[in-house]
């Protein structure tokens, strides 16, 4: 018996952007959980799954339901459930329409034996799980529009469950995006038309739709419309999408016909523009989706509604998901300026001294890497002579001198920290280091140079025209004079440093240590090792989320092309 480890659910969204993918999924059908003591545990899945008809000839064409199974504490300790369960799936409900077999994929072990599935597993972790995959086809002699419900229910000593059903369709709307001819290599301030574009190639009309498109911090529209949700930041999983809207857009959008904007996008490569991110994505407009996104921050546009053909009311169940949505990622020629910062400090032999290190990006660009998720940039830092370091912040790795690997973290002669996939323009990224003076040296440094991730590859920045205020220093017990505050830039460049963090995109940072060893204002504290990171203004990516945009004015949907449907 296998143990489920917990993991996203319905992770087949297209590309890397499974966020916007779950919009197609549709909501989690849960019942009422027993009154019982331990935890209670919620079965869950999509609301309804469409089928392709049963075709005239050749093989029919599986759709699945992938099934979850949530713990809701969020504590590893004691939130794990520990103990066997079973979830039973009663299949009378779809005899005649549709035929169900399971995956290999999922954390538990499954049989179906007649109109009756069984699931057995042991041990759930904190949060949702993959329990199983559920294919379905549609039964032959079945029709279109013919439907039925799989319910499932869970049984564990010590747990309750909840109930689940999904209900089955045959046939439904079919939305495919079409994926546009978007010029890719930009300019800052430049623009290009977006003719969203799709059509509908299910056997049903599709009563409404909901216009979905995210778009990174380099890229802009110009208009925001009355009948668009916009909400801004992370999309979710990490990805910072900048923009998300959410247009509704009523009418009755045919199975057959093709529909496109009258009047297109316009879509802007900002100042901030470098390497960024376009999401654009249809769905059928559920009232789901409706309750899904009041219960998020967003705000209404305030230009013109956008006007559509006369809506009915005929509704479905997007027959195939995954062709919904489009992306298309940018390239801008533009720059970003990392300008390392140092710190002083001082104290006397055997006390503890703290100073805060790091760079800050002065723009004009935003740097992300929003497919491979790989950090921007890396702060290298040299321990000063006579020190130690006995707290540093969870970015932060020890290694040697050469940079290789070291077993302890504390006492390194060398300190690594990796920034997140994203630093925006404005950011801070403040490293705050606790160092015990072992000896007093007059005057000792250390370099604080922010470069490339890998220590194989030129240190040089691809994207920073200005190298040379890449290396500030940290430097202890100076002899100048100034009482231990300022800094001091490397290279004999100076000013090309800061003497630490000042406020970015709204946070605080510090400003190293006084001339007494008492700290000042500094980041944020915490973290595992003593020390803590404060990566003010920095936004980690994420894998994509749903987003959407501003449409321009007075677009409306119409058909352009049309093809007879056919009919089952």
């Amino acid at each position: 018996m296998r143990t489920i480890s917990p993991r996203a659910a319905l992770r087949r969204a297209a590309g890397g952007f499974a966020a916007v993918g779950l919009l197609a999924a549709g909501l989690l059908a849960l019942g009422t959980p027993a009154q019982a003591a331990g935890p209670e545990l919620v079965i869950g899945g999509p609301a309804a799954t469409a089928l392709h008809p049963y075709p005239a000839s050749g093989s029919p064409q599986e759709s699945t339901v992938g099934i979850t199974v949530d713990n809701p504490s969020r504590n590893s300790e004691p939130g794990t459930f520990d103990g066997d369960f079973t979830v039973t799936f009663d299949l009378t409900g779809i005899a005649g329409i549709a035929d169900a077999a399971f995956g290999e994929t999922g954390g538990a072990d499954c049989e179906i034996t007649g109109p009756t599935a069984v699931c057995h597993g042991h041990g759930l972790g904190p949060g949702r799980s993959a329990l199983a995959e559920l294919g379905l086809l549609a039964a032959e002699g079945s029709r279109i529009g013919d439907s039925g419900t799989i319910r499932a229910t869970g049984k564990a000593d010590g747990a309750t469950f909840t109930a689940f059903s999904t209900e089955v369709v045959i046939g439904g709307p079919d939305l495919v995006m079409e994926r546009l001819p978007l010029k890719q290599n930009l300019k800052p301030g430049e623009t290009q038309p977006v003719p969203v574009t799709f059509t509908n190639n299910g056997t049903r009309a599709a009563d409404g739709v909901l216009l979905t498109l995210m778009y990174t911090r380099g890229l802009d529209f110009i208009e925001r419309y009355a009948n668009c949700e916009y909400s801004e930041g992370e999309a979710g999983r990490g990805f910072p999408a900048g923009t998300t809207a959410r247009c509704s857009v009523p009418g009755t959008y045919e199975a057959g016909a093709t529909y496109r904007l009258a009047v297109p996008l316009s879509l802007k490569a900002t100042e901030h523009a470098f390497h960024d991110t376009f999401v654009y994505r249809i769905d059928e407009d559920e009232p789901g989706r409706g309750a899904q996104r009041s219960a998020a921050s967003v705000t209404a546009g305030k230009g013109a509604a956008l006007t559509l053909k006369e809506a009915a009311t005929v509704r479905g169940v997007d027959l195939d998901p995954r062709d919904n949505q489009q992306e298309a990622d940018f390239v801008t020629a533009n720059s970003a300026d990392f300008v390392a910062y140092g710190a002083r400090a001082r104290g006397a032999a055997g006390e503890t001294v703290a100073a805060t290190i790091g760079f800050r990006n002065k723009g004009p660009a935003w740097v992300g890497y929003p497919r491979s998720g790989e950090p921007v940039a890396t702060v290298d830092f040299t321990v000063p002579e006579g020190a130690s370091v006995t707290g540093s912040p969870a970015a932060c790795r020890g290694v040697t001198t050469d940079g290789q690997y070291r077993e302890n973290r504390s006492g390194a002669p060398r300190y690594v920290c990796d920034t997140s996939a994203a630093v925006r323009d404005g950011a801070d990224f403040a490293l705050r280091f606790h160092l015990k003076i072992g000896k007093v040296v007059t005057g000792a440094s250390g370099a604080v140079t922010v470069r490339t991730p890998r220590l194989a590859d030129s240190p040089k920045l691809p994207f920073d025209p200005k190298p040379g205020n890449n290396t500030a220093l940290l430097v202890l017990n100076s002899d100048n004079g100034d009482g231990g505050s300022g800094s001091t830039a490397s290279g004999g460049a100076s000013g090309s440093g800061s003497a630490g963090p000042a406020t970015a995109g709204g946070s605080t940072g510090g400003s190293g240590v006084t001339s007494n060893g008492s700290t000042t204002s500094g980041a944020a504290t915490g973290g595992s090792t003593g020390g803590a990171l404060a990566s003010t203004g920095t936004v980690a990516l994420p894998v994509a989320a749903g987003a959407a945009v501003a449409l321009a004015a007075g677009g409306v949907l119409y058909a352009t092309a049309r093809r007879r449907p056919q009919r089952g």
